[in-house]
């Protein structure tokens, strides 16, 4: 029986990576090259001006990524990313990431992840490009 993309993130992945565990990450939707994550932002998540530390919108957004680009089946590693903060984040906040792939090739693929709140108001835009090591999940 083939794993599913949501059996690789979950079991493969996810279950293994304390991290994303740690920031409270939520796993709504996987599919293959896409993922739906989300999570709420806690006290202790915030920097010297009371919000939420850019670090943890990079890291939702990182997550997602790493979880649709992983969910071919095929183990894939961050090669490069970048990200715009749009707004900032408060304290109780509850933020989505959602991916959609850009372009895929036999090692190489692109990813967008947009970040938004509850009010559905984006906060940032990341783009990441991963390798494909031709290595399968064992699961």
């Amino acid at each position: 029986m083939n794993p599913t993309p949501k059996d690789i993130v979950q079991s493969g992945m996810y279950d293994k990576d304390a991290f994303s565990q740690w920031l409270g990450i939520n796993l709504v939707e996987i599919e293959q090259g896409y993922a739906k994550v989300s999570m709420t932002v806690r006290p202790e998540m915030t920097n010297g001006f009371g919000i939420a530390h850019g670090g943890i919108t990079y890291s939702l957004a990182d997550s997602a990524f790493a979880f649709a680009s992983n969910s071919w089946g095929e183990q894939a590693v961050s090669i490069e990313t970048s990200i715009s903060h749009t707004r900032p984040v408060q304290v109780a906040d509850i933020l989505t990431a959602e991916t959609s792939m850009h372009n895929k090739s036999k090692r190489l693929a692109i990813y967008n992840v947009k970040i938004t709140n509850q009010e559905n108001k984006v906060v940032a835009l990341f783009k990441g490009t991963v390798f494909h090591t031709g290595k399968q999940w064992e699961l």
